[in-house]
């Protein structure tokens, strides 16, 4: 029986660099590019390069109540990050999935989720509400921060540390450059 088992140990650690990042990519896909996707399309008007009122207020909601919602109070510092962030929201996604620079691309997600979570909380008012934020250990699911916010961060080190696996394009370009 011990024999066993670790043939199947063994056959499962070799298989684990081919499965891992494959399926961690198509999770990502399923759960999270639309998301993403989603939310950047809020956040401008027209281009990516010409943000309205949606992208300044979710990412500088305190600037945007103390200014009145008005954008073109918003300084140049404040457009080019609103811009930042929304491309990020595009392209990084898009590179994960399709596996190009995937463990670059990971590891910009995980800031990008980092200080997504951070104005939730304090730009937004989620602190305040200990739905929102969740607890560890706490039998429950749900809390959008603590909780759901891990698998997603859990998930993208997952994909920093083993890169995006066999099916990509990461692959396809590592194999052009030994030839």
């Amino acid at each position: 029986m011990i024999a066993l088992y670790d043939r199947t140990a063994h056959a499962l650690d070799r298989s684990a660099d081919t499965i891992l990042p494959t399926l961690g990519r198509f999770v990502f896909a399923a759960t999270l590019l639309i998301y993403f996707w989603n939310s950047a399309g809020t956040k401008w008007g027209g281009t990516p390069f010409t943000p309205d009122i949606g992208g300044y207020a979710q990412i500088f909601p305190k600037v945007m109540e103390a200014v009145g919602y008005d954008i073109s109070q918003m300084s140049i510092f404040h457009w080019a990050v609103v811009v930042a962030g929304t491309l990020a929201e595009y392209i990084l996604p898009l590179l994960i999935v399709i596996g190009l620079f995937t463990r670059l691309s990971a590891l910009g997600m995980i800031g990008f989720v980092v200080v997504q979570s951070l104005t939730d909380l304090y730009g937004h008012g989620g602190i305040e509400h200990a739905e929102t934020v969740g607890a560890w250990f706490d039998n429950l699911s749900n809390g959008a921060i603590l909780d759901q916010r891990a698998f997603w961060v859990f998930l993208l080190v997952a994909l920093v540390l083993k890169g995006a696996g066999p099916l990509s394009v990461d692959r396809l370009l590592a194999g052009r450059r030994a030839s």
